[in-house]
């Protein structure tokens, strides 16, 4: 491990200010990982941006940083030799709180800096300029950023030109976004859980991590659309996709598959964290039995297939067996309300 690397991972942080999370952390976190960026190789059009960076402001370190739950990682870097450092450390964690670009000329006149381990150590930051890269809807992902190792001055120019640069750069990352998610209720769409999904697989698949496969499919919902109209199908469709964001992990894979078909893959997640998850999801959709007043029940058959670390199955073996879980589970629901209506009709 290198000098930067090591002490940053490493040495106490004594007085330093560590940034506050955003109050839409949740959904911010997300969204991010629904892109399927993080942890992927360079690429030309986000490299383009910090080589002109630092040939315009003369800085020896520019970077587009992604701000996940834990560390800030880096999908461009010039000038330095490791590609994530600690959340709790970073300057860009400060930077996505706001809309415009955080300046701090001297980082040891600043009293949230000046003691941070990499400002005391390698690589000796002096010098910070961050311009939140954005999705849309306050949703700070990142930054684009300039670091220096000597205090420095920014003109108005100055703030122009990287606001200018940091604009490109969400604007590409949107692109991104909009390739991966689905429209109508924000989620992953297929082609963008395929990407996440497999890249956390690999990941646990090194580590041995367990993984759990949900399956949800929405009950009743042709009948909603044929009785209610597609606008209130709609409405549905992003009730639902709102229960999963708010019942599981920010660093579980939550998607819309098509149709009225949803996904969640749970990564590390032994036989506990999934029956919790299944019980908060339960008790999502029986608090909105009783709250919502709109002339029917939202309900879903659930399918869950949970997989040792050890042992653990392709990314479509998977979504096959929760597939078929998710019917068995489905076909006994139909058989279910067919004997209560049964039952109901039955003169006493």
């Amino acid at each position: 491990m290198n000098e930067l690397s090591s002490l940053a991972l490493t040495d106490p942080v004594a007085q330093m200010t560590p940034p506050d999370f955003p109050s839409n952390e949740l959904v911010r976190v997300s969204l991010l990982r629904s892109l399927a960026i993080l942890d992927t190789d360079c690429e030309e059009r986000f490299d383009r941006v910090t080589r002109i960076a630092q040939r315009l402001f003369n800085v020896p370190i520019a970077l587009v940083s992604m701000v996940d739950a834990n560390r800030q990682w880096f999908k461009s870097c010039i000038g330095l030799d490791v590609r994530q450092t600690p959340r709790d450390i970073s300057f860009c964690g400060h930077a996505i709180l706001g809309d415009d670009v955080l300046l701090i000329p001297d980082t040891t006149a600043d009293q949230r800096f000046a003691d941070n381990p990499l400002v005391t150590g390698a690589p000796h930051i002096r010098f910070y300029a961050g311009y939140p890269l954005s999705l849309g809807d306050g949703i700070h992902i990142g930054t684009l950023c300039l670091k220096d190792t000597v205090p420095r001055r920014f003109s108005e120019q100055d703030l122009q030109l990287l606001r200018d640069l940091g604009e490109m750069t969400s604007q590409e990352l949107r692109a991104v976004a909009a390739a991966t998610s689905d429209d109508l209720t924000g989620l992953l769409n297929r082609r963008g859980f395929l990407s996440a999904a497999g890249q956390a697989l690999e990941l646990c698949r090194r580590a041995a991590s367990p993984v759990a496969m949900l399956y949800c499919d929405l009950d009743r919902f042709k009948q909603i659309n044929d009785t209610f109209g597609h606008v209130e199908g709609d409405h549905v469709l992003r009730v639902f996709a709102g229960m999963l964001r708010s019942t599981f992990r920010s660093s579980d894979i939550v998607a819309r598959l098509g149709g009225d078909e949803f996904v969640v893959m749970l990564t590390n997640a032994d036989p506990a964290t999934v029956e919790a998850a299944v019980r908060r999801m339960e008790a999502e959709l029986a608090a909105h039995a009783l709250q919502s007043q709109r002339g029917y029940a939202l309900g879903c058959s659930l399918g869950v297939m949970s997989f040792d670390g050890a042992n653990l199955p392709g990314l479509d073996a998977m979504l096959a067996m929760a597939d078929e879980n998710m019917y068995a589970v489905k076909r006994k629901n139909r058989r279910h309300r067919r004997h209560r209506r049964h039952e109901d009709n039955t003169p006493g």
